[in-house]
């Protein structure tokens, strides 16, 4: 079975990372991390790979568009 894409923010949460993490994995600071949850910035192509291989998914399948969090 193939994996939908997911955004960002949860494919940082399945690999079980906070944005401190990622953003030094990443070699960026944590407001950048920040910043591409938020869609206010996008990724190099180069840092989505890295991105990937961090979280343990293809670059690919990560939408890097900010969350919609619907308030009933």
């Amino acid at each position: 079975m193939a994996i939908e894409k997911i955004t960002l923010l949860a494919a940082r949460k399945m690999a079980g990372l906070t944005q401190r993490e990622l953003a030094k994995a990443c070699g960026v600071s944590e407001g950048t991390v920040h910043r591409w949850e938020k869609g206010i910035k996008d990724p190099t192509i180069t840092q989505a790979k890295k991105i990937g291989e961090v979280c343990g998914i293809y670059y690919d399948d990560i939408i890097f568009l900010p969350c919609v969090t619907i308030k009933s």
